[in-house]
């Protein structure tokens, strides 16, 4: 099944909706939005330079620092009375950075979600148990309203409190579970130990999982374990949330609604676009956002993209899963995590340095975190009383400013390990 005749457009027709919409938002950017005033005076380029969606090379990228600079709504193009959602993720410096939603922003968003459900075989006689965050991360509450579109019921479990996940997926009758794929394998995990059958205690036909980098052995795991089909979503906040691209029947990779979401991809080291098929970072320009569209955003994340049809019927271009990040980014059970906010939190808090060092590994399926950070010479490490203050300090602000948890290890100066001099930052341990 096919949501809209959008998502099967002959290539000329889609690229002339693309020149249209483009061009829009160069105007609408340039006319209001400081940022991409200067941005593109520096540059010496003015919207009547965009002729076609082929002259998108000519603007300039935009960063996550950039939304950071202009905390909170210096990148709105739309003033406040004209926005009905705000989002946020963690920011390095303590501030987050935020998006906004006008009414037609919101249309979009349940547009290209209610796209997701349907290639996922998802409809009205559904039910739907997502076990997504929700709160000021995008993830729940943009599955959960994609879902209300196509009319299935939805169940907001959110995440956490696995047990009774359990009894409400089984008791419902969820037929569709959306969560973290690393969260599905701990359910299941859960509930062989509580004594569930998973074939016949359960009806679920699909699951949509995202928010984390997933192997392919891991994500048949997911399929094996539960007895069902999967597949894979993607999406960013600084874009629209979940729903930038997602798989069908017919394909591992991963649909890119490019009606609304214009991809690139570019070396990660030098900013020259790659052609089809060759592996780079993806670049992503939003076509139709009102309240803050993002032109040319460098998302981080490694992948290549295929514009062959689909056998599904689809013509959108399909983009691989994520193959790696172009910088140091985490992401830890679907939050993203930058070694440069950990240290801004270590910066505040008294009796420590900054040399520090992450590991990242599983407890069971899921990701855990531990944080190792050197105490000051005047530390003594007996004062047992003090250390384990320190520690919950640090555990306090981390949760309060990143959202995540982390066991926190004191230890004595010099005691990290060093790479040059310098104490090596992370060790990601989960792909052993």
């Amino acid at each position: 099944m096919i949501w809209s005749k959008d998502e099967t457009l002959p290539r000329l027709e889609l690229e002339k909706l693309q020149t249209q919409r483009l061009k829009e938002t160069v105007a609408r950017v340039y006319g209001v939005v400081p940022f991409y005033q200067q941005k593109f005076k520096e540059i010496g380029i003015v919207p009547e330079d965009i002729k076609s969606i082929k002259d998108i090379s000519k603007l300039p990228f935009t960063k996550k620092q950039d939304l950071r600079d202009n905390y909170p709504f210096g990148m709105f193009a739309v003033k406040q009375d004209a926005v009905v959602r705000i989002h946020s993720s963690s920011g390095t410096t303590g501030k987050p950075t935020v998006v906004g939603y006008t009414k037609s922003d919101m249309d979009v968003w349940n547009e290209v979600m209610a796209r997701v459900f349907t290639m996922s075989g998802v409809n009205s006689e559904d039910t739907v148990h997502n076990a997504y965050g929700y709160g000021l991360f995008t993830g729940g509450l943009g599955v959960h309203n994609g879902a209300e579109t196509v009319g299935a019921t939805v169940v907001p479990s959110s995440g956490g409190f696995t047990s009774r996940q359990l009894l409400l997926m089984k008791d419902f009758s969820s037929t569709v579970l959306t969560s973290t794929p690393s969260f599905a394998l701990h359910m299941a995990e859960t509930a062989l130990n509580e004594g569930y059958d998973l074939k016949k205690d359960f009806k679920l036909k699909c699951g949509i999982f995202g928010a984390e980098p997933t192997s392919t052995g891991l994500k048949e795991e997911v399929a094996r374990v539960w007895g069902i089909d999967y597949y894979e979503i993607y999406g960013l906040s600084e874009i629209i949330g979940p729903g930038v691209s997602n798989s069908c029947c017919e394909s591992r990779d991963l649909h890119i609604f490019e009606d609304h979401f214009y991809p690139e991809i570019v070396d990660p080291k030098t900013g020259e676009v790659l052609p089809y098929g060759q592996k780079g970072e993806l670049v992503i320009t939003s076509l139709t956002k009102q309240a803050l569209p993002i032109i040319r955003y460098r998302t981080g994340d490694i992948t290549s993209l295929d514009q062959t049809p689909c056998k599904c019927g689809r013509t959108h271009v399909r983009m691989k899963s994520v193959m790696g990040r172009a910088d140091d980014m985490l992401i830890v059970n679907g939050v993203n995590v930058f070694p440069s906010q950990v240290e801004h939190v270590l910066s505040n808090i008294d009796e420590i340095t900054l040399n520090y060092q992450i590991i990242a590994d599983k407890k069971g399926y899921l990701d855990s975190l531990e944080i190792m950070v050197e105490v000051t010479e005047e530390m003594p490490m007996d004062s047992i009383g003090a250390l384990e203050k320190i520690q919950k300090d640090i555990q306090s602000e981390l949760l309060n400013n990143l959202y995540i948890n982390a066991k926190i290890k004191l230890v004595e100066p010099r005691s990290i390990e060093r790479s040059m001099g310098k104490a090596v930052r992370v060790i990601d341990r989960r792909n052993r």
